[in-house]
């Protein structure tokens, strides 16, 4: 397994193209009894449209990758499955919630999700609603998805320009810093309203990040290796 590597950049150049997944179309019977059990463990979990990157390229803080739709029971099953096409990535956005007093906010998800009790910055896949002419539009995700997830809204947090892209195995992490205009105590408790009054929220507890010593097993790689940078350049 590898370690993380972390990519500073200030610009994301993500092209959405229509293409084949072999792997999806070779292995379709067996992707769909796959999703079909974790439907059973999880009735509410839905067979949407997403999209997965292909050909990622740091240069000169610069990243370019290219990105296709795919449905959601083939990226659960290449996941399951161990990554079994490796020329393929999950290249997703994150919002790193930063309180006023340095605090780092994370959600923990619901047990209704595909990533159940797994702690992270609020995030989600990209899908169809995140391209805009012909781009995945990253920043327009982090946006949305902080704001179905935490109720947190643009004019609650200053988003700094760069972009701390977290490469791990399979995985791309885009990770954006929002400074919020509030302790994370408050930051908490604001959040924590919000999804008392949703009637199925994506998460179902917050955590505050102060040190190292916060840091869990439930936390991805992708997750404390920023967080162990954050606080090492403190």
């Amino acid at each position: 397994m590898t370690s993380p590597v972390i990519h500073r950049v200030t610009t994301l150049d993500l092209a959405v193209r229509p293409l084949a997944w072999p792997f999806a179309e070779e292995r379709r019977a067996e992707i769909a009894a796959h999703f079909a059990e974790k439907q059973r463990e999880r009735p509410k979990m839905w067979n949407g449209r997403i999209l997965l990157g292909r050909d990622p390229v740091f240069s000169g803080g610069h990243f370019a990758a290219s990105y296709f739709e795919i449905d959601f029971a083939s990226f659960l099953a290449w996941r399951d499955w161990g990554f079994p096409d490796t020329a393929v990535f999950n290249g997703f956005g994150m919002g790193a919630l930063r309180a006023s007093d340095g605090a780092f906010v994370m959600g923990e998800m619901g047990q209704h999700t595909s990533n159940a009790g797994r702690i992270y910055f609020p995030s989600g896949t990209p899908d169809l609603d995140d391209v805009r002419d012909g781009m995945l539009d990253i920043p327009g995700n982090v946006v949305r998805e902080i704001a179905e997830e935490t109720g947190l809204t643009m004019a609650d947090y200053v988003a700094e320009p760069d972009w701390h892209c977290v490469a791990t195995g399979r995985s791309i992490a885009m990770m954006q810093i929002l400074n919020l205009d509030m302790p994370g105590e408050e930051a908490r408790a604001r959040i924590e309203a919000n999804l008392a009054e949703q009637s199925e929220p994506e998460l179902s507890a917050i955590h505050l990040v102060r040190g190292m010593d916060d840091l869990t097993p439930t936390m991805p790689r992708f997750v404390t290796a920023f967080i162990a940078q954050q606080f090492a350049s403190r």
